[in-house]
């Protein structure tokens, strides 16, 4: 079992190894080679790595390269853009956008400017709030039965009592999309769930999200709605912290709970398969949302944005995200 947590340990480093992040700007993660079934990955942080983490991107995310990671100022992208919609695929969603995460450019568009549910997308702000608030990664968090709880049932591998520290917390949330992990962020965020919701929308104010609204962090809430347009926006931002492009494009971790392993994997088959330069991801679904999914990618040396929403099926959103990096890694490259 040690072997293939190694396994897994080793692909999600090399991971942020191809997305840019030094040893120095990433808090190590860590395999204790105790004996026996107990022995366990761990991400064990201090807090000055945390600190470290969560601020090194944000400070320098104004430069125009930063170790091989585009980070240039963001423009809101501009959805009449149409100069490659004679040639794009066509997709199931109800929403979609590909744009190009450096320049702003919006090379396919569709129905992207409609405000409608986004699932477990929400987590993607979930974890911006997070990271912007600065806390202490390595403080245990013991998930409460509130944290199960919420406007519709949601199956989960967590149980009420599991102990995990803020690191592993979000990392769960955003790599399998575990809703009570989603919840106990906002919970044990200074003000509690309020002050965590008014964080998000005081969020996606500041980036000019104009058709987002969060009722609260998991998704679950038909009412957290945005449109391809600003999640564009939410990516490209998202994108500029090196936590949640490691956590959310990481592809398989091992969560030793002390008294029970939770074996998990990344919610999308696109990062699980590894045939795409991913840096970040996120996916959902609930029944008003259909299946959705946001990414960042590098393909053939663009920074790319891909946004789907409203896919009527997991294989058509798969099928309509790999038709979409396919047809950019077919565009004239940047010069």
């Amino acid at each position: 079992m040690m072997k293939s947590l190694k396994k897994s340990l080793v692909r999600a480093v090399s991971m942020s190894m191809l997305i840019g992040l030094s040893a120095n700007s990433f808090a190590e993660l860590i395999v204790n080679s105790g004996s026996g079934a107990a022995s366990q990955a761990k991400l064990n942080w201090s807090t000055d790595e945390a600190k470290q983490l969560l601020s090194q991107d944000r400070n320098n995310a104004e430069t125009s390269v930063r170790r091989g990671v585009t980070t240039t100022t963001f423009r809101a992208p501009h959805v009449t853009d149409t100069r490659f919609a004679t040639s794009s695929p066509a997709v199931s969603a109800g929403s979609a956008l590909v744009m190009d995460a450096h320049t702003g450019e919006v090379l396919y568009s569709k129905n992207s400017n409609a405000s409608r549910p986004i699932a477990s997308i929400t987590k993607l702000m979930t974890a911006v709030v997070t990271a912007d608030a600065h806390l202490n990664m390595s403080e245990q968090i013991t998930l409460q039965q509130s944290d199960f709880e919420g406007p519709k049932h949601a199956s989960s591998t967590l149980k009420p009592g599991d102990k995990m520290n803020r690191a592993e917390v979000l990392l769960v949330a955003l790599m399998k999309s575990e809703n009570p992990a989603a919840a106990a962020l906002a919970r044990t965020y200074p003000g509690g769930k309020p002050a965590f919701v008014s964080a998000m929308n005081a969020k996606a104010r500041q980036l000019g999200m104009s058709s987002t609204h969060y009722y609260e962090s998991t998704g679950l809430d038909a009412r957290n709605v945005s449109s391809a347009r600003d999640l564009g926006i939410l990516v490209a931002e998202a994108s500029r912290y090196g936590v949640i492009r490691q956590f959310s494009s990481t592809p398989h971790y091992d969560f030793d709970l002390g008294y029970r392993v939770l074996k998990s994997n990344n919610t999308n088959a696109l990062v699980r398969n590894g045939g795409w330069n991913i840096n970040l991801s996120k996916t959902g679904y609930i029944n008003e949302a259909g299946r959705c999914v946001v990414m960042h990618a590098t393909v053939n040396s663009r920074p790319t944005v891909v946004v789907l929403l409203g896919e009527p099926t997991t294989q058509s959103r798969n099928s309509d995200a790999t038709n979409l990096l396919s047809w950019v890694n077919q565009l004239p490259k940047q010069i």
